[in-house]
């Protein structure tokens, strides 16, 4: 939709040559004379500018300003009067006005306001679809449950959202939610518009780790051709999500003690110490104090990192949580496949709630998907459950009589991307496991991960 425009003004040659020069333009514009047509307008309809005289026949622009202010209009306004006064000037500016012109005005200095004013128009609006999205994707609601545990979850996960704790330690076995709890904190706090830099201590080289969280200076290594900033430069107000940090190299482990001791950083190769404010969020799902007596973790490390100790409940320890994920994640991809799924029957959830789920939530997620991309029917039962290995269900992995087409058939690039997921998710991200369970060697494993973009 283009930009709207609404002219209020008196004086229908100023109405007239603003509107010529605004559709000129191809702005949508609507106009009126008195303060009683413009609230008129102002109550059904949204603006992105308006023009606002400062005296009218009925009421002041000033009265408008402060109606249009009361209520959910967040249109950009500038002032015009014939009437140049230093304390009206001021007072529109406190209700929120743009700008303030004077009458007579030359018209390419007004464009010129207005294209500014339409450049905060924009960006409210940018800010505004952001918060939106981020409000869906990473809203409180997106944590699913109703337990006790959880409940005590979520108030402390609000409470350290709207603190100033700059370090929090997540710690919870594999598939528990640790990724999308660093995310809601961080998308509800006041860092929210500023970056979120997720890394997985694990994915990649002890140098290549160092680089990409530290930087580096041109030179500093072989290919170092180029300086490069590295996340927590890149993060400066906002948040840096350290997954698996209990498998972090000794040697990163003593940087990161210090750069969280003093808030400063040396790019790697480089001399100058760089200040940032970042908080860190460190997940791990590894028995940190086993970890600290076998000699693999700094304890003072884990000192520095746990200001703010959150611990994720398994999944087999929350109790009818089990029923009410299955129904979320059985809604949200009958609606991703386009699949007509009502109900799941109650054998489908003894089924679920009788088994100990090891890979947690995520392997909720993965079953249930399963079920609604490869059943035929409306309803889930017991039969469109597999739980565990496809040994467990009495399946050979060379017997896919169990695995029924859809009869509109189905995206084999989609599916290929799912089984792929699943595979890395049942073995802990391990790519040769994984590789293992779908029957291909690893490098053709990672031929497959590339092709869909899952490196």
């Amino acid at each position: 939709m283009g930009i709207r425009v609404l002219i209020v003004e008196d004086e229908s040659l100023i109405r007239w040559s603003l509107r010529q020069k605004f559709q000129e333009r191809g702005y949508v514009v609507d106009e009126a004379e008195t303060g009683a047509a413009a609230g008129r307008l102002l109550e059904s309809t949204e603006y992105d500018l308006v023009m606002l005289d400062h005296r009218l026949p009925d009421t002041t622009g000033l009265d408008i300003l402060r109606r249009l202010r009361a209520g959910d209009q967040d249109a950009v306004v500038i002032m015009i009067t014939a009437f140049s006064n230093v304390e009206d000037a001021v007072e529109a500016i406190k209700l929120g006005a743009c700008d303030y012109i004077a009458k007579p005005f030359q018209m390419d200095q007004l464009l010129r306001v207005v294209d500014k004013a339409l450049e905060t128009t924009q960006l409210r609006r940018q800010v505004r679809e952001m918060r939106r999205r981020l409000d869906h994707e990473y809203g409180f609601d997106r944590i699913v449950g109703r337990h006790p545990a959880m409940l005590e979850l979520f108030d402390l996960i609000n409470r350290v959202a709207r603190s100033s704790s700059s370090t929090v330690f997540l710690r919870g076995e594999t598939g528990t939610g640790k990724d999308l709890v660093a995310g809601v904190i961080h998308y509800n706090s006041d860092r929210a518009l500023r970056p979120f830099m997720n890394v997985t201590c694990t994915a990649i080289s002890e140098t290549l780790l160092e680089s990409e969280l530290f930087g580096h200076e041109k030179g500093a290594f072989t290919d170092a051709r180029r300086q490069k900033k590295g996340l927590l430069e890149l993060a400066n107000g906002g948040t840096v999500f350290l997954d698996e940090v209990g498998d972090m190299p000794p040697k990163l482990q003593a940087k990161l003690l210090h750069f969280l001791e003093n808030r400063r950083f040396r790019r790697v190769g480089g001399s100058e110490e760089i200040a940032v404010d970042v908080r860190i969020i460190a997940a791990t799902n590894r028995d940190i104090d086993a970890a600290i007596r076998q000699g693999a973790f700094r304890r003072d490390l884990l000192y520095r990192l746990a200001v703010v100790p959150i611990d994720l409940p398994p999944l087999r320890d929350r109790g009818d949580d089990v029923r009410l994920l299955a129904d979320h994640f059985a809604h949200r991809y009958s609606r991703e496949f386009k699949k007509p799924i009502t109900a799941i029957a109650e054998d489908a959830y003894e089924k679920l709630a009788s088994y100990p789920w090891p890979g947690n939530v995520r392997e909720l997620r993965n079953t249930i998907e399963r079920a609604v991309l490869l059943t035929n029917g409306t309803v889930l039962t017991a039969a469109d459950i597999m739980l565990g290995s496809a040994q467990a269900q009495g399946v050979r992995s060379d017997d896919l009589d169990g695995l029924d087409m859809p009869p509109g058939g189905l995206d084999f690039s989609k599916l290929e991307n799912k089984l792929l997921r699943q595979a890395l998710a049942r073995a802990g991200g391990n790519q040769t496991k994984a590789a293992r369970l779908l029957n291909v060697s690893r490098d053709a494993f990672r031929y497959r991960l590339e092709k869909h973009g899952l490196l």
